[in-house]
């Protein structure tokens, strides 16, 4: 049964409003039901479902005086009746039912579509309730067991049919050139069955019913002409618009080899005129040019002279080099061939026995010592460094450009700097009477024992 209870549960588990006459659909479909009742409170509805249930009855809809939609096909309802509060009501489907006359519709004044296919319509007087119906654009009476071909008088009578599908029904088979005599008797039909009406079909059937076969076809190759003129026109047209594309483009090249043209003349005479330029100025252009040589060979030797790239096995260890510490070669030249004659000196008086001699000697030593800048020995220690890493060796070479006799100059200075290093250590301050003499040796009592063995301590 249709309760309160059971449309309140419909609508919670529908998701509509708890409220009734808040909503405007309501979907009572596949519900079983075989009664409509306890609709007073759903006064706002415009679309109801009521298909595929057990109802026998329209009733029961005074309520519903929104409603757009009515569906009740597929039950058991067996009159049209009750529908007068439904004034707004639009389309109805009462298909699928065992409806046997049509009635009681003519108080709908707006009713569009009326679907009664699969009913059991079948003389001319079940459908003769159309007539008071002119509101009705759309009908479907497919599957019925009409077959009187005098339906086709009520049907002319509606003004407004634009829709009408006879598909299932006897009838078809009555009427002679059923689609066209339908065409033409129907005035505002655009869909018949499962096609619809075009205005050349339409033109065709009224021609075949003024003349016969020979104007309608007459009537058929004067649409076809029509037809294939269009479509010439349309591809003319686009073959003009092609046309003019390629003519534009034409005039383009055209113009773009004209101002080429002008351009190539412009520079022969250029060039014309540069070669008839005095001769002064001809001599200043051939200079420039080889000016212009000259910085080229200059860019292109400087290229040539450039280092190759180090590769990362060559390159040093940053924490050992520092370039604070190599002073320009030029300077340690210098400072190399001050130094080098009191070395010398200092080395070959390192055994004699003139005290005078000493003491000048001693002062020179002095002087050479406060002259002599640290770069010397920051050099000599680097010479010793270069020993000990022999792959910084190549380095060095790229960063210093040397002369030509540095090797061997680095090999004298290395045989010739080696005693200083000891020398200036071992050096102390003795008594004039007395020769210097090395810390290790010990001097002996008997003072002509000494001057014997003095070779041999040395």
């Amino acid at each position: 049964r249709m309760t309160k209870k059971i449309l309140l549960d419909i609508c919670k588990q529908q998701k509509l409003y708890w409220t009734p006459y808040l909503n405007d659909t309501l979907y009572l479909h596949y519900k079983g039901f075989d009664r409509l009742e306890n609709l007073e409170e759903y006064t706002g509805l415009k679309c109801l479902w009521l298909q595929c249930n057990g109802l026998r009855k329209i009733e029961n809809l005074e309520a519903q005086t929104e409603l757009r939609s009515l569906y009740l096909q597929l039950n058991l309802i067996e009159k049209i009746e009750n529908l007068e509060p439904l004034q707004k009501l639009d389309s109805l489907n009462i298909s699928n039912n065992y409806i046997r006359t049509i009635e009681n519709l003519s108080c709908l004044k707006v009713l569009q579509t009326l679907q009664i296919a699969h009913n059991k319509l079948q003389t001319v007087e079940d459908i003769q309730h159309l007539q008071e119906c002119p509101s009705i654009s759309v009908l479907d009476l497919s599957h019925n067991n009409l077959s009187d071909p005098s339906i086709v008088a009520i049907l002319e009578t509606m003004p407004n049919l634009h829709v009408l599908n006879l598909m299932g029904n006897e009838v078809i088979r009555k009427i002679a050139n059923y689609r066209k005599t339908l065409t033409v008797r129907l005035k505002q039909l655009t869909y018949l069955d499962d096609r619809p009406v075009f205005p050349k079909d339409r033109a065709c059937a009224e021609a075949w019913a003024v003349g016969g076969l020979e104007a309608e076809k007459a009537e058929r190759e004067k649409w076809e002409t029509r037809e294939r003129k269009k479509i010439q026109d349309s591809i003319d047209a686009l073959a003009a618009i092609r046309q003019r594309a390629q003519e534009k483009r034409k005039q383009k090249c055209m113009e773009g080899v004209a101002t080429d043209t002008q351009e190539g003349f412009s520079l022969q005479l250029t060039i014309n005129y540069s070669a008839d330029l005095p001769g002064q100025e001809a001599a200043s252009d051939q200079a420039e040019l080889h000016e212009r040589e000259e910085e080229y060979a200059e860019i292109e030797q400087f290229k040539l002279e450039t280092l190759a790239a180090l590769s990362l096995d060559e390159l040093p260890d940053l924490e050992d080099v520092v370039v604070s510490e190599f002073p320009p070669e030029d300077e340690i030249f210098v400072q190399k061939q001050d130094y080098h004659p009191k070395i010398e000196i200092i080395s070959e008086v390192a055994n004699d026995s003139n005290s005078a001699l000493e003491e000048n000697n001693k002062s020179m030593i002095e002087n050479s010592v406060e002259e002599v800048p640290t770069a010397i020995f920051s050099n000599v220690c680097q010479n010793h460094k270069e020993h000990e890493k022999e792959h910084l060796r190549p380095l060095l070479k790229s960063l210093f450009t040397e002369p030509d006799n540095s090797e061997g100059y680095l090999e004298s200075k290395d045989k010739e700097v080696a005693p200083l290093k000891p020398l200036i250590q071992e050096v102390i301050t003795e008594p004039k009477d007395h020769l210097l003499l090395s810390p290790l040796c010990h001097q002996p009592d008997d003072p002509s024992s000494w001057e014997e063995n003095g070779k041999i301590a040395v």
